[in-house]
């Protein structure tokens, strides 16, 4: 079983990002969500966005960074959207990390370093999200899945950014569901060693 972080949206920690990580501790995998906005959640993805620009993405990477400090080596990271962030950082900076799934973005390697070798990843978006495809997204996690060794992403129908939280309009139950399977079975492929299906 794996020991995982996940890092909510920039609607903040609501309902469905909770209903995620409750899927997987249902899996028995032991599951931290953090409150990188300290118990704010947001209507709508432009407010969230208004708050994360006002408090500083700096500060949040920083909240994200804290938030595992006492946590052992042996983590997967989890970012939803913005939590991709402080997900993307801690794969790639913090020795000892199992490995990462990024849903709905993904940023440049660059802006962390080096992707560690041996470092499982999965990244997870649906494929007209215009948030994915026009501002670099899409991109960014197709250069992963050509330079990490165990990479792959995962383009769903749909143009929803943040398709995965039961909470949302935005939900597609069908695609959400594909994404819990999928993240399920690369956290058994951890403990294995078999690549996921």
């Amino acid at each position: 079983m794996a020991e995982v972080f996940l890092f909510h949206h920039a609607q903040g920690l609501t309902p469905g990002v909770t209903a995620f990580a409750d899927a997987l501790r249902g899996e028995g995998h032991t599951v931290h969500t953090p409150d990188l906005y300290d118990g704010r959640t947001f209507d709508t993805l432009d407010a969230g966005l208004a708050y994360a620009e006002k408090t500083g993405f700096d500060e949040l990477l920083d909240r994200g960074v804290r938030a595992v400090a006492d946590s052992p080596a042996e983590l997967v990271y989890i970012g939803f959207s913005l939590g991709v962030l402080p997900a993307q950082k801690l794969a790639q900076t913090r020795a000892g990390a199992r490995g990462a799934v990024f849903v709905h973005s993904c940023v440049p390697t660059s802006a962390f370093g080096a992707w560690p070798s041996r470092l499982p990843v999965r990244v997870h978006a649906m494929e007209a999200d215009r948030l994915f495809t026009d501002e670099g997204d899409a991109d960014a996690a197709r250069a992963l899945a050509d330079e990490a060794p165990d990479a792959e992403l995962h383009l769903y129908p749909g143009d929803q950014h943040l398709f995965a939280d039961n909470s949302l309009p935005s939900y597609d139950a069908e695609a959400a569901a594909l994404l819990l399977d999928r993240t399920l079975a690369f956290l058994r492929s951890l403990d294995t060693g078999h690549r996921d299906v």
